[in-house]
C-alpha cells in the first residue's frame, strides 16, 4: 500500500532544515511526501549572518502520518491538533509524530504559554513523541536522575496518549564513558488478547563537538519511517534511525573539517548536513548504533 506523508514545516532555500531535511530522506525510503511550507526563508539564521525570522512546524501524515515541531504560536499548535483529529476521524490508521520543541538544558526557548498546549492538547493526540530530557520532564512534572526515573517518565507520557516515546538525549551517565550520551525509548504494543506489551530500549550515542541544524527534523522523519517499517520492534527502528544519524553527521563533520583546513573549527555554513551525499546510508544504513533492551 502506498504510504503518503504530509509534511508541514518551514522551508529554506539553502541548507537542510524543516521540509528540506525531512522530504528527501523519506522519499529515498519510498514515502510519497506532500509538503506545505509554513514559512519560506533563504536559510536558517543560526547558519548564515542574515537577519531573518525562523518558524517551523513539522507535520507528517501517511496513510497518513504526521508530526509537529518548533513553533512560537499557540494558535498554530491548536490548528495542528484540529487537523490531526479531523484526519484521524477520516483514517483511524493515521500516525501523528510530535517533536514537542520546548527547550533544552534547563531553559525554554519558546513562550511559556506553549507548554500547557503541548501537554494538554498536542501530546494526547500524538502516537509518537521525541522529546529531549528537559522536554520530557516539563511535560510530566517529574525529574530524571536515574534510568528508573526515565522509565517512569516514559510511562507517564504513555498515559498521556503516545504509544511510542523516544527521549532523544539525556544527562544520564553513559556506560561507555563521558564521550557518549544516553537515549531511551519505550513502545507499547496492543497484543491479540487485548493486553499491552511494552518494549524499552537504551542507546549510547557518541558525542560530536559541533553544532548542527536540521538534525532534529531528520531524526523525527527517520523514526517515523523506521517505526512504520518495523511497527512492533522499537529496538530495530531505533538502531536504524540512530545509525542513519551517525552516518550523516560523520560525513558532514568530515567534509566540514576538510573545508575548514587543519587546526580550524568548521563554520556553521560548512556544517550543513551532507544529505544527498548520504543517500545510500539513509536507504540502507549499516547498523553502527545498537540498542539494549531494558528488562525492568
Amino acid at each position: 500500500m502506498e504510504c503518503r506523508v504530509l509534511s508541514i514545516q518551514s522551508h529554506v532555500v539553502r541548507g537542510y532544515v524543516g521540509n528540506k531535511s525531512a522530504s528527501f530522506p523519506l522519499q529515498v525510503l519510498g514515502f510519497e511526501v506532500d509538503s506545505i511550507n509554513s514559512v519560506q526563508f533563504s536559510n536558517h539564521t543560526g547558519t548564515y549572518n542574515v537577519e531573518q525570522g525562523y518558524v517551523e512546524e513539522f507535520a507528517l501524515t501517511q496513510n497518513p502520518l504526521r508530526p509537529s515541531g518548533y513553533t512560537r504560536d499557540t494558535s498554530f499548535l491548536e490548528m495542528v491538533v484540529d487537523i490531526v483529529q479531523e484526519l484521524k476521524r477520516a483514517n483511524p490508521n493515521l500516525v501523528y509524530v510530535c517533536d514537542p520543541v520546548l527547550g533544552d538544558h534547563g531553559s525554554m526557548y519558546v513562550p511559556e504559554n506553549l507548554h500547557p498546549v503541548y501537554k494538554n492538547k498536542v501530546v494526547p493526540v500524538a502516537d509518537i513523541i521525541t522529546p529531549n530530557q528537559f522536554e520530557a520532564e516539563l511535560l510530566t512534572g517529574k525529574n530524571i536522575s536515574t534510568e528508573k526515573d526515565a522509565v517512569e517518565v516514559m510511562d507517564l507520557l504513555h498515559k498521556m496518549g503516545p504509544d511510542t516515546v523516544v527521549i532523544t538525549s539525556s544527562d544520564l551517565p553513559s556506560r561507555l564513558g563521558d564521550r557518549f550520551l544516553v537515549s531511551l525509548g519505550s513502545q507499547r504494543t496492543l497484543m491479540p488478547d487485548g493486553t499491552k506489551s511494552t518494549q524499552r530500549v537504551r542507546m549510547e550515542i557518541p558525542k560530536v563537538d559541533a553544532v548542527f541544524v536540521g538534525t532534529g527534523d531528520l531524526f523525527a522523519a527517520m523514526l517515523l519511517a523506521w517505526t512504520h517499517h518495523y511497527p512492533n520492534d522499537l529496538k530495530t527502528a531505533c538502531e536504524k534511525t540512530f545509525s542513519v544519524m551517525h552516518h550523516v553527521i560523520k560525513r558532514t563533520i568530515s567534509y566540514a573539517h576538510d573545508l575548514a583546513g587543519p587546526g580550524r573549527k568548521p563554520s556553521p555554513p560548512q556544517l550543513e548536513l551532507r544529505m544527498v551525499q548520504s543517500k545510500a546510508d539513509i536507504e540502507d544504513p549499516a547498523i553502527v548504533m545498537e540498542a539494549t533492551v531494558l528488562n525492568l
